[in-house]
């Protein structure tokens, strides 16, 4: 198989097949919809069909409706006294569609000619009775989707927003679909034959709309589309049941505009007949900017569905007769014969489903996360949990992340040996040693480097300590060369403690780090296990990790959050936003960018929170002891006595967003430096996305962290986010809290326009 451009595609065991649903929309459908059409629509090859709820008869009757009002207003001495115009329930024949099975295949399409935005009262009153009217009914016959024509102008985006809200509520499983264009206007016509109604405004309110149009710069605001959905959807509360259909326009906007779209809920994708090109030979395709854009929406966890418009009328299915020599079928033959065979699809739709079928490989983090993308999950709590050997499974598939930890180990062996001679032994600790990766990793650093190790292998989980002295005792490589012990390692005493052998370990190694590198109480796990370590030449892998965030605009995270109830029977539901998530970030944009390059033009700006290094100060540790001890009156300024102090951080970072947002959250990563050798060798694993390509590229082993905003921030362009985070701890259990603030700059002096409340997850801290 091969791609567009003659690549050869070799898809791997575990890459699942992409999925694209297509459906055919015509904006000036003159064919009645039904059963018979689908049938035709899906012999074709389509999945979808668009159908217009109502007729020409019902736009001619509500018309006349709103003609008669006015002839109503201009007879009377008294206007205010008349009675709104009403429009009456739709007839048989202001509609073809009626209730039935296959109606699921329908996108119901309410009457473009409306203005639910029009500053008119009269004009947004009757659109507002039309649209309710029409999705009323598309719910009552089983169509759940329907298509809504975007706001025609600026002036009215908040009432048209208020009308969507009632719409949602019209029907149980009404999924809104709001049509938009990227940037500009849209290229498909989507007025229907005759008037549309904002042509009917009363002279005093088309005045003001005509006011508005003459200041309205597009090019200056190439956003302005992003910043009426954001409205929209921030009116109706980020229903879930509200999305975009957005239409793919000839010419693709600037990048970090595509990006941003593509972060949003968009749930059809509209490709009209003029995003296509031609190619040499005469048939349409879509150019490479397009696939490339089209692929991007369909590695997403739910693709959006692909709408065809307004590429030609599906044709009625002709079955070729018979030949005229008599001979007399076989019953096989019959069958064939009496079925109708499905027809050359059409160009455009065959070009689609030749794009579906030589997708690119997806990069194996997305092969590993496949149905995990945007899906938030609790933090592990290894220190206090034990973990289910399935959990420990999935992270020892990582292809990258044991191979690295081999290397450093077997640098540091070299290191030591360098160091100390060939007296003995070196002393190998792995401390929260799991199912034993990192021994087996240990030990091949020690046959790949000539140099003998005494291993230990310390885990205090029950379960599976059991495993580890099984395959000590059944692994070739092992052989019962490994000393298991089962003991939280905080409280393990070393390898030797007494008599004229007393030694300590020449090598700590561990995989404690977590999402944002120390949520996992990795500082204070080793800090618990030092005393263990050779105070002079002892070695810590990994011996520094450092936290990273970056703001992000994640509107489908912060959606599901706002659907979602407590997730613990002990956690209030406004405590869901209290806690960091980890999570597969897939659907969502950076806020925050450096300048934009050809290689890579989504790349944040990440800044570092903090870090650690290990080994610890004995200074820090020795007073430690000495406040846990009591014998220095000093409480720590969270309670407790201040032993774990030493391991609170806090930090300040200013991010700039160039085209403004709304951020929902920040985006946490860590970076870590295995083991640093004599020669200076590096051996680094990161997440942070500026990094990983180049430290430790096709990592699968941590998904990043999400720190939630309960109230998303409105960021304006060029505005500054000043984040503040804290790492805190009373002793008893280590939490994160995190704020932030909006500023921008008028006439020089800074001004702030926003902010969030100060988050905090004390309340479901990590117990130390």
């Amino acid at each position: 198989m091969t791609d567009a451009n003659g690549v050869e595609i070799v898809r791997g065991q575990n890459d699942t097949p992409t999925i694209m649903y297509i459906g055919q929309h015509e904006t000036h459908r003159t064919e009645i919809v039904n059963q018979d059409l689908l049938y035709r629509a899906q012999n074709a090859g389509y999945d979808l069909l668009s159908a217009p709820v109502s007729t020409a008869a019902f736009q001619s009757r509500v018309l006349g409706v709103l003609q008669a009002h006015v002839e109503t207003l201009k007879a009377s001495s008294d206007p205010g006294s008349v009675p709104c115009p009403l429009v009456k329930p739709l007839t048989p024949d202001d509609t073809d569609l009626v209730p039935h099975d296959s109606n699921a295949s329908f996108i119901a399409v309410v009457s473009p000619w409306i203005d639910l935005a029009s500053s008119d009262p009269l004009i947004a009153h009757v659109s507002r009775q039309v649209f309710n009217l029409e999705v009323a009914y598309a719910a009552f016959v089983g169509i759940s989707n329907v298509l809504v024509q975007g706001p025609i102008s600026s002036m009215g985006v908040t009432q048209y927003a208020r009308t969507l809200l009632e719409g949602l509520g019209l029907g149980p499983y009404v999924q809104l679909h709001v049509l938009l264009p990227m940037t500009g206007e849209l290229e498909q016509d989507i007025s229907a034959d005759g008037i549309h109604l904002s042509e009917l405004a009363r002279p005093q309110y088309a005045e003001d709309f005509e006011d508005v149009e003459e200041d309205d710069d597009e090019q200056a605001n190439m956003y302005a589309h992003w910043e009426t959905w954001n409205t929209i959807r921030t009116v109706c509360n980020y229903s879930t049941k509200l999305s975009i259909a957005l239409e793919m326009p000839r010419l693709l906007p600037s990048l970090s505009l595509q990006h941003r779209w593509s972060s949003e809920p968009v749930r059809l994708l509209t490709l009209p007949r003029t995003s296509f090109i031609r190619n040499n030979k005469g048939f349409p395709v879509l150019s490479k900017q397009h696939q490339q854009y089209l692929s991007q929406f369909l590695r997403l966890r739910f693709p959006p569905w692909v709408l065809l418009s307004d590429v030609g009328a599906i044709t009625s299915t002709v079955v070729e007769a018979a030949e005229t020599a008599i001979v007399e079928p076989t019953p096989a033959e019959a069958a064939v014969k009496s079925t109708p065979q499905p027809e050359n699809p059409p160009q455009h739709l065959q070009y689609l489903r030749h794009l579906q079928q030589t997708q690119p490989v997806r990069p194996p983090i997305e092969r590993f996360g496949q149905g995990y993308q945007d899906y938030m999950q609790s933090p592990l709590q290894p220190l206090t949990d034990n973990l289910e050997s399935i959990t420990y499974e999935v992270f020892e598939k990582d292809p990258v992340k044991y191979e690295w930890y081999e290397r450093a180990i077997a640098l540091a062996l070299k290191d030591l040996r360098e160091k100390l001679g060939k007296q003995s032994k070196l002393v190998v600790a792995v401390v929260g040693a799991g199912r034993g990766p990192l021994v087996t990793r240990a030990l091949r650093a020690s046959v790949s480097t000539g140099i003998d190790i005494k291993c230990y292998a310390i885990e205090k989980n029950p379960n599976a300590h059991v495993l580890l002295q099984r395959r000590n005792a059944t692994d070739a490589l092992w052989n019962n060369k490994v000393t298991v012990v089962k003991s939280d390692m905080r409280t393990w005493p070393g390898p030797i403690t007494t008599g004229r052998d007393a030694s300590k370990a020449d090598i700590l190694v561990s995989e404690l780090l977590g999402s944002f590198g120390d949520n996992e109480l990795s500082p204070e796990c080793l800090d618990g296990i030092q005393h263990v370590l050779h105070p002079e030449h002892g070695i810590n892998i990994p011996q520094t990790y450092s936290a990273h965030f970056t703001p992000l605009a994640s509107p489908k995270l912060h959606a599901d959050l706002l659907s979602r109830g407590s997730t613990d029977l002990n956690m209030t539901v406004s405590e869901k936003w209290e806690l960091p998530y980890v999570v597969m970030l897939h659907q969502f944009d950076y806020l925050s960018t450096l300048p934009l390059t050809a290689e890579d033009p989504r790349t944040p700006a990440v800044e570092e929170a903090w870090s650690f290094s290990h080994p610890q100060s004995e200074a820090i540790l020795d007073l430690a002891r000495k406040r846990a001890g009591g014998s220095i009156d000093a409480g720590g300024f969270l309670g407790g006595d201040g032993t774990n102090e030493h391991n609170a951080r806090s930090c300040r970072a200013v991010f700039t967003s160039a085209n403004g947002g709304v951020c929902h959250g920040l985006g946490g990563y860590f970076e870590t430096v295995l083991y640093c050798s004599n020669d200076r060798q590096k051996v680094e694993l990161s997440t942070n996305p500026v990094t990983m390509a180049e430290k430790s590229k096709d990592m699968i082993s941590w998904f990043p962290i999400f720190f939630p905003l309960k109230t998303p921030v409105y960021v304006p362009d060029d505005g500054q986010m000043e984040v503040s985070m804290w790492r805190q701890t009373d002793d008893r259990k280590v939490w994160y809290e995190w704020i932030v603030e909006v500023y921008i700059k008028v006439g020089g002096k800074k001004m702030k326009v926003g902010g969030s409340d100060l988050h905090s997850s004390r309340k479901n801290g990590c117990l130390t």
